[in-house]
């Protein structure tokens, strides 16, 4: 029987795909996503599919979602969906899910990690455990997750990883600081394996959605800046179709948090953010 380690680690029993840039594009064949029924991987799986993305590893916490998003890519042309019910919070579980995924696809092309939590900075304020949640399932397990695809990637020569990161990472609120103090530290995880896969032709891509529209932020006022899952998918495709390294979603929200992050921290500290 194959280990899993062997899946990851020997190339020689994975095919090898060419990842053609520009106006000859073609779009990643075997795709993982992790967090594969959130809002916006749901918007972003369906795009992949609709410009030619045959192969999909969908990971997330429940059975019946997850089949009706393979279901979902199956009719609009997918050739092949697996799916993995698993608690992403697991990190001891990842290699053999890593494995699994390689095995069934035979490869891997993209990898999309979705899955985060906006928790509650009142409640995650006055609880360090309820602090470290957030912490594990948004910094621990994407970097756990990232440590193993990536080290099959430099292996591979090959290879995207895309993570959604967020806006909020950029500079610290008193409204979300424990949100944004996980998505900063993703951010920084993200920079340094780019820094170090780059020489190994892998693309890292840090995905910084503002406010979006999902069941996640279905409880807050989000205002005329707020996106659709599906503005955000056109983004992220677009992304790494460019090869872009970061990318804020919508667009202008690059604009907004440079305005952000130049208030000085003697004036910053006095707004009610």
């Amino acid at each position: 029987m194959t280990t899993p380690s062997a899946l990851i680690e020997d190339k020689d029993e994975i095919t090898r795909r060419s990842s053609p840039s520009g106006q000859d594009w073609i779009p990643p064949q075997r795709v993982f996503v992790f967090g594969a029924t959130s809002a916006i991987a749901m918007a972003t799986q369906r795009l992949l599919c609709e410009k030619g993305s045959s192969s999909f590893f969908l990971v997330g916490r429940h059975v019946d979602r997850l089949e009706a998003v393979a279901a979902d890519l199956r009719v609009r042309g997918a050739s092949l969906v697996v799916t993995a019910a698993a608690d992403l919070d697991d990190t001891a579980s990842h290699p053999s899910l890593i494995a699994q995924g390689i095995e069934s696809l035979q490869g891997m092309d993209l990898a999309l990690l979705a899955h985060g939590v906006l928790g509650d900075q009142q409640r995650d304020e006055a609880s360090y455990s309820a602090t470290e949640s957030v912490l594990l399932t948004n910094v621990l397990s994407p970097i756990s997750l990232l440590t193993w695809l990536g080290n099959y990637c430099e292996r591979e020569q090959h290879g995207c990883l895309a993570v959604i990161s967020s806006v909020a990472g950029d500079r610290g609120r008193q409204s979300n600081y424990i949100y944004g103090s996980s998505k900063a530290a993703l951010t920084a995880f993200l920079s340094g394996l780019r820094n170090r896969l780059h020489r190994s032709g892998v693309q890292v891509l840090t995905i910084k959605p503002g406010f979006v529209a999902t069941p996640m932020t279905a409880h807050m006022k989000l205002g005329p800046l707020a996106a659709t899952p599906e503005q955000i998918a056109t983004g992220i495709v677009k992304a790494i179709r460019k090869r872009r390294d970061v990318v804020y979603l919508p667009w202008f929200w690059a604009i907004i948090l440079g305005i952000i992050k130049a208030i000085p921290e003697r004036v910053f500290k006095g707004l009610k953010t």
